[in-house]
């Protein structure tokens, strides 16, 4: 015969147990023992595919869930961030980016499979690229204003190389033609390597490039910095003045990535990623990593990743349209 103190205990015990559950249920039951998908819309190996390895690795940890990075490449980066656009907006897809699908190729291709602001919950920036406009050492120019000006001398006569039809690289050749009224002929590669290479052998004039992967050739001598394209000189480069420094006013230009999620996803699973990957990019074997990619960390509220796409959409918008750029 059970006691009346263990029957009582008993039914306590059960009434803790259900409580317990409860806030679980009506959570969703997330995280899960069901992994969850970080999508990177380019092909591993880039800087977005190495930070969100790491970010994923830590976030597993931090969630008791196990993170997958999924590369789903192409149309420049457009098919990955579809795929995220159309998940379950349950918290188990999301999407590492950058700047160019959310916020550039939108203005480039006629009919976009997603809407780059109603079809995701931002999450945070995780950090911003600063750019270089670099030469090969072979060339003469030692200012940018020498640069502009043989541009205005011989139309056509220079080139600029980019990373790809729709880059960030790109746009910031573009906004320099539209700012100087330079006629420049504009070259695409299938990547940043292949078209800092031309730039090195003189088959291009100059290049925007991400200051990481320039700076060794910088430093060896074979490419010459004139100038960044940061608010501020950069420690890597403190002899190397900004474009505003050169004479180039409102040319602060640098790319970012981000964290969103599917549009829909309940604000506690958006607010829980948020303050794991924030706390994530503070790990000083992180901040390492990031320092050697280029990268600064920020680590923004989602209202300010929202903020910085929505007034990079307006100002590449307003770039493409008056430069007339087209994608193949």
């Amino acid at each position: 015969m059970i006691s009346r103190d263990r029957r009582t205990f008993g039914a306590f015990a059960v009434s803790c147990i259900a409580l317990a559950s409860l806030p679980v249920r009506a959570q969703g039951d997330w995280p899960t023992g069901r992994p969850i998908t970080w999508v990177v819309p380019y092909p591993p190996g880039g800087t977005t595919d190495i930070l969100g390895r790491a970010i994923a690795l830590r976030l597993s940890t931090s969630l008791g869930a196990t993170v997958i990075v999924d590369n789903r490449a192409g149309a420049t980066g457009t098919i990955g961030s579809a795929f995220v656009a159309k998940a379950p907006a349950d918290g188990f897809t999301l999407l590492g980016t950058s700047i160019g699908p959310q916020a550039i190729v939108p203005s480039l291709l006629p009919k976009m499979p997603y809407d780059p602001v109603k079809a995701f919950e931002p999450v945070t920036l995780i950090g911003t690229i600063p750019h270089v406009l670099i030469v090969g050492s072979s060339q003469t120019f030692r200012t940018v204003a020498s640069l502009v000006a043989e541009a205005k001398a011989k139309p056509e006569a220079l080139s600029f190389a980019s990373g790809g039809n729709g880059t960030i690289l790109q746009m910031q050749g573009e906004l320099l033609r539209l700012q100087t009224g330079a006629r420049m002929t504009h070259v695409p590669y299938k990547g940043d390597t292949p078209a800092i290479q031309d730039v090195l052998a003189g088959h291009a004039t100059f290049m925007f490039a991400p200051v990481a992967a320039a700076l060794p050739h910088i430093q060896s001598g074979r490419l010459r910095a004139l100038a960044v394209t940061s608010a501020a000189r950069l420690k890597s480069l403190p002899d190397v003045p900004t474009m505003g420094e050169a004479g180039f006013k409102d040319f602060v230009v640098e790319q970012w990535q981000a964290v969103y999620a599917p549009a829909g996803t309940p604000a506690r699973v958006v607010q829980r990623l948020h303050q794991d990957i924030v706390r994530i990019l503070k790990e000083p074997e992180l901040v390492a990593m990031a320092d050697k990619l280029g990268v600064t960390l920020v680590g923004s509220t989602p209202q300010q990743l929202a903020d910085t796409q929505k007034a990079d959409l307006t100002k590449w918008a307003r770039v493409i349209q008056d430069a007339n750029v087209k994608v193949d």
